[in-house]
């Protein structure tokens, strides 16, 4: 089964900071076979808290997911943002 992760950013401090993040995230997302499905754009809160920023990613496992987030690489890439962004970041098994 596919293995998505799904962000909802709370606060972003530094554009800067993420957009460098974003940069060098998105090739070691790709190299485990990670597809962008949602990366910010347009939308709406119906219930519960808003956040500033949703991204979704999909992956070819929910094994693939979790193996991308614990790389060297992706902590080396997250550590460019992650003093000036907070976010909940879960990884999801597909159905």
């Amino acid at each position: 089964m596919k293995g998505y992760w799904i962000a909802l950013y709370k606060k972003i401090e530094s554009m800067d900071n993420l957009k460098n993040y974003a940069a060098k995230a998105t090739k070691i997302i790709q190299s485990y076979g990670g597809k962008a499905l949602v990366r910010g754009g347009k939308y709406q809160v119906l219930e519960g808290e808003n956040f500033n920023r949703t991204v979704i990613w999909e992956f070819p496992s929910y094994e693939k997911a979790v193996e991308c987030h614990n790389s060297k690489e992706y902590k080396e890439a997250w550590s460019l943002a992650q003093d000036t962004t907070e976010r909940n970041l879960q990884i999801v098994e597909g159905i």
